[in-house]
């Protein structure tokens, strides 16, 4: 997903300055959040990405209606800079986007808030290369086809950096990551970045394709979070807390018959299922439990600013953000 969003959301948050200019802070974390969910509907923005899927789930197992949420739209969209614009126009209450494009938001001004982890990649994202590279190290002086400004960027410069290298040791070899994993099978680059189901197409069509490093060395560096415009979050808490709690319950029911559930995620995203298994194996979906572990614990302290400085590093972010400025751990602690 592109990430370089600065720019972009300096401008949206300029146009909608009537309406957000004066936005509440996040709902503190001890104030009474209603278990009821206010009257109205509530618009999510989402993307064909199986890292958003319990949404899916939830709409087609009625789990919105459960938990109280009369109107729940799923608003879909194909590419980030659409939704990025929504949610900063007020079109949409709420959004599912990457950690570090959720960093981006804020920086430039975006009033919005983490309220709940939603996936972390495992090896859904990764590092392929053939048989002649077979460490990060080996990656100095070779050509590395990669998508510029998304997940892949990140990766590839955390690898880097986490091996004393950095872009200046490679050669880059900018192009989409639907076609990395194809440029590496043809010969035309020894190494590629990009996420399933590409990763594994390329190790099926070319047995000496491997997987060199994975967005699970550091679980949390390429994540998905549920952010929420703050004026929503002041007004209509009840459906926040809903909204959480139909992700839980969706979860809940993905687990119980995880066949089921990937097939109502593949049809929502437009895919076979059997092409999308290997990539939901790579993924980790979190739990409301998990959430509340994390939102007040690993992920503030250690993944945050893991993200941060790749976000940096990659050139997707050129401002501070902190886990206090973005993270409202209080509708996860309610939902208990």
């Amino acid at each position: 997903m592109t990430l370089n969003l600065a720019g972009q959301f300096r401008a949206l948050v300029m146009a909608a300055a009537i309406g957000l200019a004066t936005a509440p802070v996040a709902h503190a974390a001890d104030a009474a959040i209603p278990t009821t969910p206010e009257a109205g509907s509530f618009k999510i923005g989402i993307e064909p990405w199986l890292g958003y899927g319990q949404w899916h789930v939830a709409e087609a197992k009625g789990l919105f209606k459960t938990n109280g949420l009369s109107d729940v739209q799923i608003v879909n969209f194909a590419e980030d800079k659409d939704i990025n614009a929504a949610l900063a126009s007020g079109q949409l209450d709420a959004a599912n986007i990457a950690t570090h494009t959720a960093m981006g938001m804020v920086a430039a001004g975006l009033p919005v808030k983490i309220v709940l982890l939603l996936d972390v990649s495992m090896t859904a994202d990764a590092i392929v290369a053939g048989k002649d590279v077979t460490s990060v190290a080996d990656l100095k002086g070779k050509q590395v086809a990669f998508e510029e400004g998304t997940t892949s960027d990140i990766l590839l410069k955390y690898a880097l950096a986490r091996n004393g290298m950095s872009v200046a040791d490679i050669q880059p070899v900018p192009m989409p990551a639907a076609d990395a994993g194809g440029a590496l099978i043809a010969g035309q680059v020894p190494v590629a970045v990009t996420y399933e189901p590409y990763l594994t197409v390329a190790m099926a069509q070319n047995k000496d394709v491997k997987l060199l490093f994975t967005a699970g060395e550091d679980p949390g560096l390429i994540s998905d979070v549920l952010v929420v415009r703050d004026e929503v979050i002041k007004s209509r808490p009840g459906q926040v807390l809903a909204m959480i709690k139909s992700w839980d319950a969706a979860l809940k029911d993905y687990n119980a018959d995880t066949a089921g559930g990937r097939a109502i995620i593949a049809k929502a995203v437009g895919s076979d299922v059997k092409d999308l298994n290997t990539a939901f194996d790579g993924v980790r979906y979190y739990s409301l439990a998990e959430n509340k572990t994390a939102l007040t614990g690993e992920f503030t302290t250690k993944t945050f600013a893991d993200v941060e400085a790749a976000a940096k590093n990659a050139k997707l972010l050129q401002a501070d953000v902190t886990p206090e400025q973005m993270i409202d751990p209080s509708f996860v602690k309610a939902a208990q």
